[in-house]
Order: C-alpha cells, then structure tokens, then sequence
C-alpha cells in the first residue's frame, strides 16, 4: 500500500524517500550535483566532433556522402534549445518527485542520447543524432541542470548563491575536461583508411563530381589527403589515395563509451541526492526578517502564478540578453584573437597562445559561475546583475577599441586589454547563469523554485538561436558593407585585371568569394586601411545594446506583490533569507 502511495515500483526515487535523517552533511549535496554537471557541462565541448562528423566516410577528408559541417553544427543548437525546453515543462514535476527521480530520467536520456547517437553515426543516419544528441540528449541536458537547484537553495537558505554557484560551476567547466577526453577516446578508437598509393602512381577517374579510384577489385571511391590532413591520421600517414569507407574516425565508438560512463556517473550522484526534512535549517542559523522595499521574501509564489509577474519577464530578459551577448564574445573571440593580433603580433600569438585563450575562456566561464554567486550573497542579487549589466556594457564597448587600435599600432597594451575585457565578461556571463537561481529565491521563495528556474531557462534556448543569428547577420552585413567601400576605391581598370570582370558584377563575385576584403586590399590605393579590425564593430555595440535593455529592466526590479503568494500554512513554509 506505501508503494502506491509513494509512486508505485519507483517510488524509492520520489522525495519522500530522500529525507535526510537528522545530522546527515549537507555538505555531501553539492558534490553530486558538481558531479551531474561536469557530465553535461560537456556539451560545451560538441565542436570537438565536428571535424569527425564531417569525414566519417573519407576519415582522412570528407569524402562525397559525408556530412557538412552545416548540417551539424546545428545539433548542438538543437540540444540547448530542448534544455530549455524540457526545464519549462518539467518544472512542476520536479517539485512533486524531488531530485533523485530526475536525476535518473536525466542520466538515461544524456546518456541514451549518446547511445542512440552512436548508432547514427555508425550507420551514417544524420537524424538519429539530431535525435538522440540533439533531443533526447538536450531532454537531459535540461532535467539534469535544473534537478540540484532547490534542493541545494533548500539546504543552504544562508548561501543561496554560493550553493547554486558550486553546481553550476560544474557545467562551465565541463568543457574543460571533456575536451581531451573527446579528443583522446576518438583517437583510441579510430582507424587509418586504406592506403591506395600516391596520387601520380594511382588511376583517378571522375565521375557525377566524385574520384574513383581503379584497381584490380574493380572502381572504388576514394579522397585525396594533402600531407597536412594524412599526418592527422592516427599513426600518421602519406599523402595520397585513401579509400572511401575503410577506415574510422572513433567517433561512433566515442559516443557509446561516453553514453555509458555519463550514465553511470549520473545514476551515481542522483542517488546521493537527499532532501532537508520540513521545517529544516542550519544550527543557529535566523531568517533575515524582509525589509518593506527588500527583494527577499519569506512567502512563496506558485509556479503557475510566477509568470504573470513581472518580475518573472523581467528576470527572463535579463538572463536572455546576458547569454546572447555572451555567445556574441564567444563566438567571434578566437577568430579576432587570431585576425587581427595574430598578424601584427606573430610572435606572440601563435597557435598555441591561441590555443590556450579558448582553454582560458572555459576557465573564467567557469570561475565566475562561483564567484559571482557567491559574491551575490554578500552585496545582493540586484547589485550583482547591476555590475554585469553596466560593467558588461563597458567592455563590449571597448572591445572595438582595443581591437582596431592594436591592428593600427601593434601593442602588448591592446593585447592584455582585450584579453582581460574578454576574460571579465566570460566570468559575467558565468555568473548570470549561476546567480539567476538565488535570484529567484529571492523573489519568489523556495517552493517552486526549481520548477520557475526551469521556465525561465527558455530564456537560454532563445539566445542559443538568437546570438549565432545575429552575430552573423551583423558581421555579414559589415563584410558586404566593407568590400562595397573598398571597391569604390579601388581602380576600375585594376579591378578587372584583377577578378576577370568589371566592378558592376560585384555583387555576382562577392557571392562566388572570388572578391574577398583581404583580396581588395592588394589593389587598394596606398594608406587605405584594412577593415577587417572593424567588422566585430557593430556586432558588439549591438550586444552592449542589449545589455543596456537588460539593466534597466533589473532597475525596475520591485518585490513580488503580496496578492501573487501562495496560500499555505505558515508552518509548511521552507524558512528564506
């Protein structure tokens, strides 16, 4: 009869089977849920598969039926977008069943997302990945990032931020140890194709745009692999002839071993999850009593009645402009690292600098996520957003600076400085992510703080769309305007000698890439300067835009209104801050 009650022949999962005796170590909490995070933290790291996924056939160089890399750069769009997703619609059941139970359903979907994805590569479906990686593996993504976050609120009332910082801390830095792992499994796994011979001693024919090789078996498909792209193969090997389909990238084989061992991590920490009994708090520990015009609250608010709050939108905006603007560093960061500083500075910046600033940025990533948090539970979640906002807004604004300058006037001055602005706002970016649970807490109480935090996450899934889409929409619209400028400074005579056609098909050659900026430049007149510095410009005043909207609407942050609380008994209330 207790196991209908408790949820039938899983009810050993549910909360009420989770309660904590008295004495037992609150501090034995954050651990698993570090641990669930590092596991799906790694999702940071997809772009280690993508030279894979794009010659899983050639294994050498992507062969004809292989993959591009733009149908899969989106599976990792995909997955942040069903994070999102899957938090919102799970949020009230996490409240009913408690961690444990979604840490379970979120270890089989991460890891079975692999699984299932190991299978689509092995059998070269691209939509069994986009399945299992993007949507069932994103279903886990989501269950497991949101599944610590009240039950440590519930277990440090007296450091919110900090609690929520060390989990969260987790997925930042998941990256960090996902990357060599990735990298050192797919070349334990993966196999050389066969060497066919050089390419002046191996009969080539073409055929509907594909090479055929022929040999005494008869016609096989084949790719040429330069010097660079077969020193790349495990081993090494010679340029030449490589047939298409006899050997293997290890990225199928990498899945299925990551699948199981971020299964059976997760299945681990879920179990170590408990629940503080009602009524609990630390020995010695007082609520704060609310000030009249304070943030902190000792009421809750139901989640349903959460989103017809302002506060809930407001907290949305802030949390969805603070990840696009950060996606906006992100993704274009390396490529001006490397554009503008690594060609007037080479000696500096080289591609192991390079190297280690993308390892830096994971870092700081993750840094902040605990130190803003925990800095939060000191001065307040408002001023905490206040600084991200306005001191965000600033280094965006910088960046264009230091960038065309030090292109200008070469300078160890501008490299530190965009290197330590970029650094700052990869630990705000961090710290928005780590900070916007207590920051619900705060406002809404505990009760449903998990399932809130859960819709507001849809917030994420939106930037995830958002920024790449913008970032690029911007920087496309800064080339076309670039080269048009250019062109209409160049020669018209030289022009023509140059591409082969005359300036009024300009539009005809931007879009084969026959005219590039840098390929203007060689017949740009005298003292013109390269554009290239400038391109990021507009993108990052549009991020420093939407950083802007972001701190006014923390400006306005105001308490929730007493008419939105939840009724309930005084005594069944978890004590707040």
């Amino acid at each position: 009869m207790s196991n209908v009650k408790s949820g039938g022949a899983f009810g050993f999962l549910r909360k009420d089977h989770i309660v904590a005796k008295p004495g037992f170590n609150r501090w034995l909490v954050p651990p698993a849920s570090i641990a669930i995070h590092l596991c799906i933290g790694s999702v940071y790291a997809w772009s280690v598969f993508n030279p894979a996924l794009t010659k899983q056939l050639g294994v050498v160089a992507p062969a004809a039926d292989d993959w591009s890399l733009a149908s899969v750069v989106w599976i990792f769009s995909v997955a942040i977008v069903f994070l999102g997703l899957s938090a919102a619609f799970a949020g009230r059941w996490l409240e009913e069943v408690g961690p444990r139970m979604v840490g379970v359903v979120a270890a089989i979907c991460w890891g079975g997302g692999f699984v299932i994805g190991s299978v689509g590569i092995a059998t070269h479906q691209l939509w069994l990945v986009y399945l299992g990686y993007g949507v069932i593996g994103g279903c886990g993504l989501g269950l497991g990032y949101v599944s610590p976050v009240s039950t440590l609120i519930r277990w440090f009332p007296d450091r919110r931020g900090m609690a929520t910082g060390l989990a969260i801390m987790g997925f930042g830095g998941g990256a960090i140890i996902a990357t060599p792992l990735k990298g050192w499994l797919m070349q334990t796994f993966a196999k050389a194709p066969e060497f066919l011979g050089a390419q002046e001693t191996v009969t080539l024919v073409t055929e509907g745009g594909r090479q055929f090789a022929e040999t005494a078996a008869g016609k096989v498909e084949v790719v040429v692999a330069s010097a660079a792209q077969a020193a790349a193969l495990p081993g090494g090997g010679e340029a030449g002839v490589y047939a298409v389909g006899t050997g293997n990238t290890g990225a199928a084989a990498t899945f299925l071993a990551l699948g199981i061992g971020y299964f059976v991590v997760m299945i681990v920490a879920a179990f170590l999850y408990r629940v503080p009994a009602p009524g609990w708090k630390p020995a010695g520990w007082q609520p704060k009593p609310a000030a009249a015009n304070g943030l902190i609250t000792s009421a809750n608010v139901d989640i349903n009645q959460a989103l017809k709050t302002p506060q809930f939108w407001q907290l949305w905006i802030m949390l969805c402009f603070n990840v696009t603007a950060g996606i906006g560093v992100i993704g274009v960061a390396k490529t001006m690292m490397s554009e503008i500083f690594g060609t007037t500075m080479p000696l500096v910046v080289t591609a192991a600098f390079a190297s280690t600033y993308v390892l830096m940025i994971s870092v700081f990533n993750m840094l902040g996520r605990f130190f803003w948090a925990s800095t939060s539970d000191y001065i307040g979640r408002k001023p905490a957003y206040m600084i991200f906002f306005l001191l965000g807004t600033l280094l965006y604004l910088s960046i264009p600076y230091f960038a065309s300058t030090g292109s200008a006037s070469p300078s160890m001055f501008y490299l530190v400085g965009f290197y330590i602005a970029t650094m700052v706002i990869f630990t705000m970016y961090g710290g928005g992510f780590a900070t916007i649970p207590a920051y619900i807490a705060d406002l809404f109480g505990t009760m449903h703080v998990g399932g809130i935090h859960g819709r507001i996450l849809t917030a994420w899934s939106t930037a995830g769309v958002l920024g790449p889409l913008a970032i690029t929409s911007l920087r496309d619209m800064s080339v076309g305007s670039a080269i048009r400028d250019l062109a209409s400074r160049v020669d018209p005579a030289a022009f023509s000698e140059k591409f082969g056609a005359p300036l009024d098909q300009l539009d005809s050659l931007v879009a084969a890439k026959t005219v590039t900026i840098a390929r203007l430049m060689e017949i740009a007149p005298a003292g013109t300067i390269d554009p290239t510095p400038s391109l990021y410009n507009t993108t990052m005043y549009a991020m420093a835009a939407l950083l802007v909207i972001a701190f006014i609407a923390n400006m306005l942050m105001r308490p929730v209104k007493e008419h939105h609380h939840h009724d309930e008994p005084k005594l069944a209330r978890v004590p707040a801050e």
